[in-house]
């Protein structure tokens, strides 16, 4: 395993050289662009995410550089400010609520709070830039200046640069950048964390778009070949955390290939964000069958530390205190066998 850190950066190397190509043949189809230089040194980098990286190797278990204290997989808890979401839509509309409902996330455990004003449910349709802005930016203010580390969930870049400005520490973009082609100025000129989760296609779509030869293959590819164009347009790749995106485009059972494959995209290189929590594919595992989308936290807890187990950078999670109770468990059994 002494090679890997080489392995994989050749990988990236190539697929971003292969982004790059395709980015020339861009270009020579167009006009000759102008090229600004900017001379302003990089903007630092949350240390939410490069303190969290871990090293993919056997178990995962040994955090990059040999800081212990990095390798402790952070729990991220969902705070949905709408109407509509699968679980809990409806709940925090109101900004007093959610702020509320934030500070119970972090008192069950929660070591950053991912606010989102869109639904991504199956189905769901966008909302206006300014009600998402309207539910999500006082949210944000407040819960930062109360010293809570937040992350915003939007496919829009004006969101997510107001969201930056008012403290948000990464951005969580389900179209990995695709939806909104502003989104990658926005996250490479603020040097925020950027989560690239794998997309196909929005909401009202995406299921006609779960068809796959080889799922985690075809996957894994199209979320190295996304990171490596970020990084042909300037994202640094410290910035980035990778999601496999379950549910996003994948029927039941791909769900459960990718999850049992995670090591295939830990191997890409870069920290990884599991996002199972309360997700269709739970249903009737660990519960009964059409029980509430709450019912499946203990489900979701356990995926949180299997995910641990092999050093995943983060979970995102609707109720911390399971999961954050698995976590510890975890984290008392690794310490006693150093």
């Amino acid at each position: 395993m002494t090679d890997l850190p080489t392995r994989r950066a050749r990988r990236l190397a190539e697929a971003s050289q292969a982004a790059a190509a395709e980015q020339r043949a861009r270009a020579a189809a167009a006009e000759p662009p102008t090229v600004a230089i900017d001379l302003r040194a990089p903007a630092p980098v949350p240390e939410i995410v490069t303190g969290r990286r871990r090293d993919p190797g056997v178990g995962g278990s040994r955090a990059v550089g040999g800081d212990e204290t990095a390798d402790r997989t952070r729990v991220m808890g969902i705070l949905n400010v709408t109407p509509d979401s699968f679980s809990d839509g409806g709940l925090h509309l109101a900004v007093d609520a959610a702020i509320a409902h934030a500070r119970d996330l972090v008192a069950a455990g929660a070591d950053l709070v991912d606010v989102g004003g869109e639904s991504t449910r199956p189905g769901a349709e966008r909302v206006p830039l300014e009600v998402e802005q309207e539910r999500v930016l006082p949210v944000v203010r407040q819960l930062v200046s109360e010293g809570i580390a937040v992350s915003v969930d939007t496919m829009n870049a004006a969101t997510a640069e107001r969201a930056v400005e008012a403290g948000a520490v990464i951005v969580n973009d389900v179209s990995g950048g695709l939806a909104d082609p502003d989104m990658v100025r926005v996250v490479r000129d603020t040097g925020t964390g950027f989560v690239v989760v794998h997309w196909r296609g929005h909401s009202d779509r995406m299921y006609r778009n779960a068809e796959y030869t080889r799922a985690v293959e075809e996957v894994r590819r199209e979320v190295e070949l996304r990171v490596a164009e970020l990084i042909v347009l300037g994202v640094r790749e410290e910035q980035v955390v990778i999601d496999p995106g379950l549910g996003f485009a994948k029927q039941g059972a791909q769900n459960w290939e990718i999850l049992a494959s995670y090591e295939r995209f830990a191997s890409i290189g870069l920290p990884v964000l599991v996002a199972a929590s309360r997700k269709r594919f739970l249903d009737g595992v660990g519960s009964a069958a059409g029980a509430p989308p709450r019912d499946r936290d203990l489900a979701t807890a356990a995926i949180s530390l299997l995910a641990a187990e092999r050093g995943a950078w983060g979970v995102r999670v609707h109720d911390p205190a399971p999961t954050r109770a698995v976590l510890d468990v975890w984290d008392a059994w690794r310490a006693a066998r150093t």
